[in-house]
């Protein structure tokens, strides 16, 4: 496998670098809103238990007062309710992912992305901001609207990633998608940082500020962003390995001096517009996609882990080392820069050997090791952060390559026959299975935290890990075979 660095930098364009920044942001505004609740546990569990956190105050304030918002009698049973919200949002979050990836290969991405955003803001204020500040608290309706919340944001993520597909080919593919992928872990870093800014003056405004924030990007998107090159005449991108789409239309800009350019670009935007669309791939004929299946089930247990962090990460620091919650809350973003530089760097590796798979091995086997590193932390704010940085390399990489560039790489395959209309679809499916996953182990973590401790819930991650092994190991074996046969046809030669 001869290590060769794809030339594709210098074809792309202003609007490639629009799209890319556009949709970069609109995915990271949504993934802040998700860190908010991750980031307020601790004081949405004390407000929940108030008498539980107040047993002093009684002799001063009437009972009342404490228990008109008591859902809980003490933090393990909100400790619970906070994991079965995570496992709702999840589980309405992979239902609506498998609904979503469809719906997006059939209407404007555009429409679609910016409907989702808007609305999950909407549902984000009345969860957080609008409830507290009415001192309205009911299991059942935060529950609803957690599980409308998931099916809701289902709709952004294969619509960011079949857009990206649309843009770029699969020649630096790695690369590219390695350095947007770290929208989410950007998302999680400005999430964190915006409630701890406002924390102080109550977790409801951390939800009004992310919330708000994620509105106006929604707006933003749906007047401003392009589904497809061909929305403005350029050649779509190839999907051969060291190929480039050579088009001379790509380096035209939108406004031109040349009456005779403008016509002709116009020309080429009018004859997209009147042509028909590819048939989009049903849901079964794209689960039967060479690839689908097994990076479907290394995905449900990969992000099992990567989301376990996401969600308790704060809270398990708050609790294991009683640091304060903002300063919890600062510190867990380590582990998206991790997840930013792991995704980057691998993205690139994966670009040179023209090999996916393999990369990823490497990196869960070191994954194993650094989870057994990080659950023997000491109670040092530096010595921790260094840890939680290598770990979220090794776990956020991974999980950021398949989420991204490998389901543009399976919904743009030569076996489609120049059906583009899958990407949505397959990132759908991966991105579905793999929330399933994840919204199975948040109730199992909170379960195995309040009844065996922390140390059993690590232990789970590294028997994931393992199993994430395990599905993409057949993958290894073909990628490293296929490599082997293509160096023998060249000897031959």
């Amino acid at each position: 496998m001869a290590l060769t660095l794809p030339r594709h930098l210098t074809h792309y364009t202003q609007h490639h670098l629009f799209v890319f920044l556009l949709t970069f942001f609109s995915y990271a505004l949504l993934h802040a809103s998700r860190k908010t609740f991750s980031n307020v546990k601790v004081s949405i569990s004390a407000q929940w238990t108030p008498s539980y956190q107040n047993v002093s105050m009684y002799f001063l304030v009437p009972e009342e007062v404490w228990s008109k918002n008591q859902l809980f009698s003490d933090l393990k049973e909100a400790t619970v309710f906070l994991g079965v919200l995570d496992t709702i949002f999840l589980f309405s979050y992979a239902v609506g992912l498998y609904i979503s990836g469809i719906v997006g290969d059939r209407f404007s991405l555009r429409y679609v992305l910016s409907f989702g955003l808007c609305c999950s803001a909407v549902v984000e204020f009345l969860f957080g901001t609008l409830t507290e500040w009415l001192s309205f608290y009911n299991v059942y309706f935060y529950s609803i609207l957690w599980g409308v919340n998931g099916l809701l944001q289902s709709t952004c993520w294969p619509c960011v990633v079949a857009i990206m597909g649309n843009w770029f080919g699969k020649s630096g593919r790695g690369i590219v998608f390695g350095l947007w992928s770290a929208c989410a872990s950007a998302g999680n870093i400005l999430g964190a940082f915006l409630a701890s800014c406002v924390l102080q003056y109550g977790y409801e405004y951390a939800f009004l500020v992310t919330s708000s924030v994620q509105f106006a990007g929604g707006v933003v998107v749906f007047f401003g962003l392009l589904s497809t090159p061909k929305e403005v005449g350029l050649c779509e991108p190839s999907e051969e390995d060291g190929e480039v789409s050579e088009c001379e239309d790509s380096y035209r800009p939108l406004i031109n001096d040349e009456l005779g350019e403008q016509d002709e670009t116009q020309c080429n935007i009018q004859s997209y517009n009147h042509k028909q669309k590819p048939s989009p791939v049903g849901f079964f004929q794209a689960v039967c996609l060479p690839g689908v299946i097994p990076y479907s089930l290394a995905y449900a247990c990969l992000k099992l882990v990567n989301y376990a962090f996401f969600f308790w990460l704060p809270f398990y620091m708050s609790n294991n080392f009683g640091w304060k919650e903002a300063d919890s809350d600062k510190l867990s973003i380590w582990y998206d820069v991790g997840g930013i530089i792991g995704g980057t760097v691998q993205g690139l590796i994966s670009d040179m050997l023209h090999k996916r798979a393999p990369v990823l091995a490497i990196s869960l086997i070191l994954a194993i090791g650094s989870v057994i590193g990080y659950s023997h932390s000491p109670n040092n704010q530096a010595v921790n952060s260094v840890i939680l940085a290598i770990t979220g390399f090794f776990i956020g990489g991974p999980a950021n390559m398949i989420s991204s560039a490998i389901s543009a790489d399976l919904g743009r395959q030569k076996t489609l026959q120049g059906s583009h209309e899958a990407l949505a679809t397959v990132t759908g499916i991966i991105d579905g299975t793999g929330s399933m996953g994840a919204a199975a182990g948040q109730y199992l973590v909170s379960l195995f935290e309040s009844k065996l401790g922390w140390t059993s819930v690590f232990y789970f991650f590294i028997v994931m890990l393992g199993g994430t092994l395990v599905f993409i190991s057949p993958l290894i074996v073909r990628e490293v075979k296929s490599s082997f046969l293509e160096r023998c046809r060249s000897r031959f030669r």
